[in-house]
């Protein structure tokens, strides 16, 4: 106990690791207690601190900061505007496609089911394959239930969304314009001796930027070749499925491990174990290893 009393003393002696200690729990407070409030806010801080690295790759060229900024912003509300009227009625379209021929799906895989006791008998029965088909009903039946009451939060939250697709990007603008003026603001309520909350920052920066940029071209080359190869074998609902592959190399090996059961499934329920299964599946290993 007292080996650590003395390693406490030893290092909150040093002003620097407190002026640390208190500005993280300053904004650990803050996200906590008035998250919900300043969530516009704090989500315009996080896009243009992502945006940041590419204007400054652009003022490296000689290109001057507003003419900078202007150019990443232009790209980013473009890159926004083809996600919500390109990607997202794409994506909503397929969804529901999905959705309505989950029963079609359950009943091809009930008959498959059933056939098992026939030719294992020895292993499983008919009443197992009952209850199991009982518990997956059950499941989607309660999955669609949250799925509806989504929906109808979504549907209440619409203004919210609204408020965001205006206000976010006009104070993103603003962060990115004013940055340097916003750093100089801040600078002057900072202590005097914080070396130690900068080189933390510039350490954290270094890392976050690396690995922001990291992830955003590995799901971006993930998703290109999942649906290109989708597309060009004829998989359903192939954008949808890409996308969730993308998405899921931000959880390694677990991310990649569950949404291989839905490209499998549709991928069997559409050919069944065809050659056409078998190329998909490990085209699909082969983009994933």
């Amino acid at each position: 106990m007292k080996a650590i009393t003395e390693w406490f003393k030893f290092q909150f002696n040093n002003p620097q690791v407190v002026y640390l200690t208190v500005f993280l729990l300053g904004l650990f407070a803050v996200l906590v207690f008035m998250g919900h409030m300043l969530a516009p806010l704090l989500a315009a801080v996080v896009i243009a601190y992502l945006l940041e690295g590419l204007v400054a790759l652009l003022e490296r060229w000689g290109i001057g900061r507003l003419l900078a900024v202007l150019f990443v912003y232009l790209a980013f509300l473009l890159f926004v505007t083809m996600i919500l009227f390109g990607l997202m009625p794409l994506l909503s379209q397929q969804t529901t496609q999905f959705v309505q021929q989950i029963p079609t799906m359950l009943n091809a895989g009930q008959e498959l089911l059933f056939k098992l006791p026939q030719s294992y008998p020895e292993i499983i029965s008919s009443e197992q394959i009952s209850d199991v088909m009982r518990m997956i009903r059950s499941e989607v039946t309660v999955l669609g239930q949250q799925v509806l009451s989504l929906s109808l939060a979504s549907v209440l939250g619409l203004i919210a969304v609204m408020i965001y697709l205006i206000l976010v990007p006009i104070l993103i603008f603003f962060l990115m314009k004013d940055k340097e003026r916003l750093v100089t603001w801040v600078s002057r309520f900072a202590p005097r001796d914080h070396q130690l909350v900068s080189q933390v920052w510039s350490e954290v920066d270094r890392q976050i930027g690396n690995y922001v940029r990291g992830k955003f071209w590995e799901i971006v080359i993930v998703w290109f070749a999942c649906v290109a190869t989708f597309t060009f074998l004829g998989l359903q609902y192939s954008m949808l499925l890409a996308v969730l592959v993308g998405v899921s190399v931000l959880i390694p090996y677990v991310g990649a491990a569950v949404v291989t059961i839905p490209v499998v499934l549709v991928a069997w329920f559409q050919w069944g174990f065809t050659s056409e299964f078998f190329v998909l599946v490990s085209a699909y290993l082969f983009i994933q290893a």
